[in-house]
């Protein structure tokens, strides 16, 4: 006799909408946290800038992160960590720009922001000298920094003094998207997901992890070529790990 099939598993399209969080048709204040991430990305309307994009591959990256995950390494951790010795090599992308937008000012270490999501808004926490502080203390710190992120135990250091900064999208299944450029900083890189893509291997077909990230670069200051060469600069490092390490 034929076993009876299992039931499917409910869909999304099959799923019960979700309830209302306030009364239909009434306005809902946003939250004090969305009201300050308004106000301060409203300046970014006025920035001219360019947004380039670029796929690597992740097969080494990922092969790091399943070694150095036991001692503590999350993804966002290694992905700072590479983003912080690329922008090294590229002084003028973690510059600073006034309010004006007719100077910089160069930042001696890589600071990077990184965006978490909150029930209550976006916070961005900072990584302070990503380029020259070992993955593993970057771990710990962005470990400590998303519990008080959680717990709203956050101080204003702890999100201070960014000038670079990364959104990540990537484990929502995101393939790509575009990030809105912070005030005062030169650009914000916006990662995706690895996919698993069918690409040319040594004149075969081979399957090679891709991920594609977006920059927005402030072009005032920032060229396209500049931003072209600080990516491929990225790519090399995400490519091949090795001095992530150390």
């Amino acid at each position: 006799a034929t076993a009876p099939a299992a039931a499917a598993a409910p869909s999304a399209a099959s799923a019960p909408p979700a309830p209302l969080p306030a009364p239909a048709g009434a306005q809902t204040p946003l939250s004090g946290m969305q009201k300050a991430v308004a106000k301060n990305m409203m300046p970014s309307l006025q920035v001219p800038v360019s947004r380039i994009a670029m796929s690597m591959c992740t097969d080494e990256l990922d092969a790091l992160y399943k070694k150095v995950k036991p001692k503590g390494v999350t993804m966002t951790a290694l992905l700072a960590k590479a983003v912080g010795v690329a922008l090294a090599q590229h002084p003028i992308m973690y510059a600073s720009p006034v309010p004006a937008g007719d100077a910089v000012v160069y930042n001696d270490k890589v600071n990077i922001a990184v965006a978490v999501a909150l029930e209550s808004g976006l916070i961005t926490p900072v990584l302070a000298d990503t380029a020259g502080t070992d993955v593993y203390e970057i771990g710990r710190v962005w470990k400590d920094l998303v519990k008080k992120a959680r717990g709203a135990g956050l101080s204003p250091a702890d999100y201070a003094g960014g000038n670079f900064t990364i959104s990540n999208l990537g484990m929502f299944g995101v393939d790509a998207f575009d990030a809105i450029l912070p005030p005062g900083q030169g650009a914000i890189l916006a990662v995706g997901a690895g996919k698993p893509t069918v690409v040319p291997v040594n004149g075969m077909i081979g399957i090679k992890t891709l991920m594609t990230v977006n920059l927005t670069a402030d072009h005032r200051h920032i060229n396209g070529d500049v931003a072209a060469e600080f990516l491929k600069t990225l790519k090399a490092v995400i490519e091949d790990p090795s001095e992530l390490v150390y």
